[in-house]
This record gives structure tokens, C-alpha cells and sequence, in this order.
């Protein structure tokens, strides 16, 4: 941006009243909101609906003379980003993109802000250039770059340095109460950089010299260790005091829950304790209550799959079950479901364990095992509360199962989990828990399996030619013509640390209960349920499933392998079809 034009009072209302991107009344409409909150005019106008980010932006571009960059293909330079401290640049909403012999480049949301140019100017002591960029992009590349992994050091190594190898149980419990002390900003530090990392999981684990600390990102851990030993009985001291657990028990595992804020979000963290040889592992789980319920279509859900389940959703009884590992996605399915069922007219009932996610008009149980609240209790006593909706976190055993099916055929719908790698292993299980064919062939409506798969970054992400053992995979699916599919793949940047991977989406397999498949199930044939008649139209594995997104450039085939790679289930009609 040129002195010229940075002299210039731009007026963004009047010049979006000029080029016809809003009406005056629309404009006069938007600054009496914008007296009453005191946010940006432009911001105000986006949330009215009346312009798109996207537009002012291009407009700004062509009046200004400076670039619109986009950030998320944008390869940023940790050391050259960080010249700005944090605090400014989410103040100025401002990022340094680039160093030269003639200055900085900063990406900036409002160039019209001449305070900003000019604070930054001071500040930089260097020339500094304009481009422009979303407000959006801006604040994730701060998340991204300005990590504490350097902070969480220093305040652990300050923490080690504090402790005496012989200080007292009581005088970690005394400072362990104040909000200042190194230990508690280790754990503000940690968590403030789990969030911004989209971390889901953190694992505290104590070695023989160090303490490893380990983020789940997308499915998969990535670790920070740290010299010395002190540092984790500090740890976990702190977070059971937080989960009001004994801290002088270290010989039994324990598991507790506490609420943190975190950069103006509401988190509960569930927590559990291990014993292990130098010491406690510590496994927190990250629940974000600020976000808003995900509904059905927001999943990942192909359109077919989701038509099909809400249709056997809309029924008033039966059973529905969600299946896969731990850590594929049920849970939130589950609630995704609820949340559409949950109207003034349906009473429902859940038994979790534990309840992740409060919702309102929901009567919602924890499972306690220490007093003999378990799940078959929870069932047999929601029957009696008049309910038309019951969720049931997971069919464990023998007896929950038994409970489950004769409430769904009773006049009630029945939604929960299991444990099962796909849709027609499910029905085994249920028969393997001494369920009887009959009764399951009567209640079940329809079992979804399903998987989180990891997206291929959308700002290193490439066209990608199959390896060798790629090249096998897609083979044993029936294809042999891959060349002209725009395979992809990530090749690792610092927006996604250097994974190639950045967010998932899910996978489903779904599997409605036909006629055949049912009548298969009431005779306990297990040997029947993977005949390709009796599943219905539009029937597609998982691994079918996962390639599908492979082929739209969603994800890469080394992804789908992973999630999906065992393909000898396929039966042969389902490979010549996939060929075909």
C-alpha cells in the first residue's frame, strides 16, 4: 500500500453504497447496529447478510491497488511470522508473510485501519507492505504458528527447578491451590496450545528422565518431551486436586471430570490415571461445550446414507446401532441423531458413560458402577419413566442387550453402540451375546458402521501418482485403470505439521435391516449375512466408502488403506461391481 493511498480516508460504507454491493438502507442500518456493539462496520454488514467477506475484500483490492492473498495456500515461515509478537497481531488481526531487502510483507483484514499500519510501522521498525486476507485465515495461521510448545518448556523447566527431590505432600497441596505458580501455567500453556492445535486428547506420561507429552491430532499422537522427572508428579498432583480425586492414591487408577476456559471457550475435560512404573499416566479428553451440536448433514454423510437413516430415524420404534473402534465418530453420531429427535413432544432418555455433551429437554444418566448404576439398571428403569427415545452408550453385555431389543420391539426407539469393525459383524455379535435371532430380527432397523479419516491439507495437498503397494491395494478393490483418477496426496507443510493431513471427515457404512437379512437373522444363520442378495440397494463397504473420497481428492489412498485396509471381506459381486 502506497503512502498516497494510505493518506486516503477510505469510508468502506460509502464505497460499497458506490459500487452497489449494499443499498444506503441497508448501510444506515448497519452503523446504528455498529454504535450499539461497537464492532467493524464490515464485520457488521457480513453478519446482517448483506455483503460477503469475499466481496468487500475484492472491492478493497481494486480501490487500494494491494493484493488479496490467500492464506491457507500460503507457505508461512514460523521465524519470519513470529518478528510480531502474539498479542499484536491478534490486535491488529495482522500476519508477517515475508523479509526482504525492502521490508515486511503483513497480510492485514483491514488495510483501511490506519492506526494499525501505522502502530505496526513503529513497532517493526522496518517498511512495511499490504496485502490483504480473511479475517478467518488470519487468526488460524496465529493458532497454527504461535504454538507454546517453547513456553511449555521453560515454565516446566522452571516448575523441576522449584521442586526439592524431598519436598513435603502438604506443600505441593498449599501452592498446588494458587493460581500463579509455575505448575498451574504449565497446565494453562498446555492446554491453550492442545486447543489451538485442534488437539482431541493429552497424554502426560513420566519416564525414567523425562515427561513425554502427547497431543491427539486428528487421530493420531504427536509428542513434546521434556528433561527431567519432577515435572509430572507436580502434573498430576494438580489435575486430580482440579477433578477432586485423592491425591494420595497412586497405587489404583482414577477417573475424574473439571471444567476449564480456554481463549474464551467453555471445555470439560475428562481425565483418568494410570499407575505405571515411574509414576501416573494422565489421559485428558477435550469436550469443546462452546461449540453448537453437529447435526446429520454436517458429518460427512453421503447423501444416500443419510436419506436412508433418517428415514429409519423417523421411526417410532426399533433399533438403530452405531458401530466401530473407540474413536471413530459414534458418540458424535449419536448426538447428531438426538439432536434431530429432540422435540417438545419426545420424551427422551440417555444412559452414558460417561455423559459428554449436556442437551436441554434431555434426561441424561451417568453410568456408576461403584453403586450398581449400570447400564441394564438405567434401561430397566427408564422403561418406567414413559419414554420415546432411549440411547443407550454401549451394548456390553448379555444382559443390556436383552433389555435394549425388547424395549425397541415395546413401542420405543433404541439408539446405541457397539464395538464391531462393520455392519454384518454386528449381527454375529448380537447373537454371540445369546440375543435371539427372532428377537433381533424383530427390533433392529438398520446398524451403521463408521471410521474418521484424516482430509488431505488443502494448502500442501498435490496430485499424487499410487506406489507400488498403492497400485496392490486398488487392485484387490477391482481397479485397474487409475492412472486418469486426480489422485492426491499432502506433502506436509506447517499448517498441517507437516502430517500432509489436516481435519477428518467420516466414513459410513450402512446397513438397513431387509426382508431376507432379517429372515437370515431369525434363523441365526450367520453364515448367510454376507450373501450380497439380502443386502439392500446402494449397499457399500467401508473401504468402497473411504475410496470414494479418495477418488474426489478428499483424502489419499495411503488414508483409506489405513482406515480400511483389510479388504478380505469383500466378497467378489462387490468387487466386480466396484470394477465395473
Amino acid at each position: 500500500m502506497s503512502a498516497q493511498s494510505r493518506q486516503q480516508k477510505i469510508r468502506l460504507g460509502d464505497l460499497l453504497v458506490r459500487n452497489r454491493l449494499i443499498s444506503e438502507a441497508q448501510l444506515q442500518a448497519a452503523l446504528g447496529e455498529q454504535k450499539k456493539s461497537g464492532r467493524k462496520l464490515g464485520r457488521v454488514l457480513i453478519g446482517m447478510g448483506a455483503v460477503t467477506e469475499e466481496k468487500i475484500l475484492q472491492l478493497l483490492s481494486d480501490q487500494l491497488k494491494v493484493p488479496l492473498v490467500d492464506l491457507r495456500r500460503y507457505q508461512l515461515d514460523p521465524k519470519v511470522v513470529q518478528q510480531l509478537p502474539e498479542q499484536l497481531a491478534r490486535r491488529f488481526r495482522a500476519l508477517v508473510l515475508q523479509r526482504d531487502s525492502d521490508g515486511l510483507t503483513i497480510a492485514m483484514a483491514d488495510p483501511t485501519d490506519l492506526f494499525s499500519y501505522d502502530e505496526l510501522s513503529r513497532l517493526l521498525h522496518r517498511p512495511i507492505k499490504i496485502v490483504l486476507a480473511r479475517e478467518k485465515d488470519i487468526l488460524d495461521a496465529i493458532d497454527l504458528v504461535y504454538r507454546r510448545t517453547d513456553e511449555i518448556t521453560s515454565l516446566a523447566r522452571e516448575v523441576s527447578d522449584e521442586l526439592e527431590s524431598d519436598y513435603e505432600l502438604s506443600e505441593l497441596v498449599r501452592s498446588e491451590l494458587e493460581t500463579d505458580v509455575p505448575v498451574a501455567r504449565l497446565l494453562q500453556s498446555m492446554f491453550e496450545d492442545a486447543v489451538r492445535a485442534g488437539a482431541s486428547d493429552i497424554h502426560i506420561e513420566p519416564e525414567d528422565r523425562q515427561l513425554r507429552i502427547r497431543q491427539r491430532i486428528d487421530g493420531v499422537l504427536n509428542e513434546q518431551v521434556i528433561a527431567g522427572t519432577r515435572t509430572a508428579q507436580a502434573l498430576v498432583t494438580r489435575l486430580k486436586l482440579l477433578s477432586n480425586l485423592d491425591i494420595s492414591e497412586k497405587r489404583l487408577p482414577q477417573d475424574g471430570r473439571f471444567s476449564i476456559r480456554i481463549e474464551e471457550r467453555l471445555f470439560d475435560v475428562r481425565l483418568a490415571t494410570m499407575p505405571v512404573e515411574h509414576g501416573e499416566v494422565v489421559v485428558m479428553r477435550l469436550l469443546d461445550q462452546s461449540t453448537p451440536q453437529r447435526s446429520l448433514t454436517e458429518i460427512g454423510m453421503p447423501l444416500v446414507v443419510l436419506q436412508s437413516y433418517r428415514r429409519v430415524l423417523a421411526l417410532p420404534h426399533g433399533m438403530i446401532l452405531v458401530t466401530g473402534p473407540t474413536g471413530s465418530g459414534k458418540t458424535t453420531t449419536l448426538y447428531s441423531a438426538l439432536s434431530e429427535l429432540n422435540q417438545p413432544g419426545r420424551k427422551i432418555i440417555t444412559a452414558e458413560d460417561p455423559v459428554e455433551y449436556r442437551l436441554p429437554r434431555v434426561n441424561q444418566v451417568q453410568v456408576n458402577p461403584r453403586i450398581g448404576l449400570d447400564f441394564a439398571r438405567i434401561l430397566r428403569s427408564a422403561l418406567r419413566l414413559d419414554p420415546d427415545v432411549i440411547m443407550v452408550g454401549e451394548v456390553r453385555d448379555e444382559e443390556t442387550a436383552q433389555i435394549a431389543l425388547r424395549a425397541a420391539i415395546t413401542g420405543h426407539l433404541v439408539l446405541s453402540t457397539l464395538h464391531t469393525n462393520d455392519t454384518l459383524a454386528t449381527l454375529g455379535r448380537l447373537l454371540d451375546m445369546r440375543a435371539r435371532g427372532y428377537l433381533v430380527a424383530s427390533a433392529l432397523r438398520g446398524v451403521l458402521a463408521q471410521r474418521l479419516i484424516r482430509r488431505v491439507c488443502e494448502r500442501c495437498g498435490e496430485r499424487h501418482a499410487p506406489d507400488a503397494q498403492e497400485m496392490a491395494f486398488l487392485r484387490s478393490l477391482g481397479l485397474d485403470e487409475v492412472t486418469e483418477i486426480p489422485w492426491r496426496a499432502g506433502k506436509g507443510c506447517p499448517y498441517c505439521n507437516r502430517t500432509g493431513y489436516r481435519g477428518r471427515t467420516g466414513v459410513f457404512e450402512w446397513l438397513e435391516i431387509t426382508p431376507g437379512l432379517a429372515e437370515a437373522i431369525r434363523a441365526e444363520a450367520a453364515a448367510r449375512f454376507s450373501e450380497p442378495q439380502l443386502r439392500p440397494e446402494g449397499y457399500r463397504p467401508l473401504a468402497l466408502s473411504a475410496l470414494d473420497l479418495a477418488r474426489r481428492g478428499v483424502t489419499s489412498i495411503a488414508e483409506v488403506m489405513r482406515v480400511a485396509g483389510d479388504t478380505s471381506m469383500l466378497d467378489e459381486a462387490t468387487v466386480v461391481a466396484e470394477a465395473g
